[in-house]
């Protein structure tokens, strides 16, 4: 006999659960306004318009560094989630054991590349990471920005990653 499937209100809960408490262990993400909507296995990125951001004021547009830092910060939360994702869907963790699995080690930085293809006006910019390869060892990602249209890219940017040891 099969068992009765979760409500679906109940598995919802899990995943933002472990998304917030991913996303609640990098304080950085929180000075930065920084927040993620998810949708099923996507995520969209979002930093909130502050006047902290601005970089030029006399245009006023968000500082280049804000937004890369933006940019890598997607990615990194995307790789991350994308690890935790697996773990929740495939051994389907109950909310419980979710809050009880160790905050996970995030993938290091190699290198990251930001093309700025416009200017970010004073308002919200939004983000989707897009992991191209996840190995053992390294992972290649692309991000995109936009503001109000997302067709009219703010910024774009590859990163590769080298990926925490699984083995403890």
């Amino acid at each position: 006999m099969r068992a009765k499937p979760e409500p679906m209100q109940v598995i919802k809960e899990r995943r933002d659960g472990a998304l917030l408490r991913l996303v609640k262990a990098v304080p950085y993400i929180g000075f930065m306004g920084i927040s993620f909507d998810r949708r099923g296995d996507e995520l969209t990125a979002t930093m909130a318009y502050s006047d902290m951001l601005i970089g030029n004021p006399a245009v006023p547009a968000i500082h280049g560094g804000a937004t890369a830092a933006f940019l890598e910060t997607a990615a990194i939360i995307e790789l991350a989630w994308a690890d935790i994702w697996a773990k929740i869907e495939m051994e389907r963790l109950s909310g419980a054991e979710i809050a009880a699995l160790p905050i996970p080690t995030f993938p290091k930085t190699i290198d990251f590349t930001t093309d700025y293809l416009s200017v970010g006006h004073p308002r919200d910019v939004y983000a989707r990471a897009r992991i191209n390869r996840s190995g053992r060892r390294y992972a290649s990602v692309h991000v995109e920005a936009w503001q109000d249209n997302r067709s009219k890219l703010v910024a774009q940017a590859t990163g590769h990653f080298l990926m925490p040891s699984k083995d403890g």
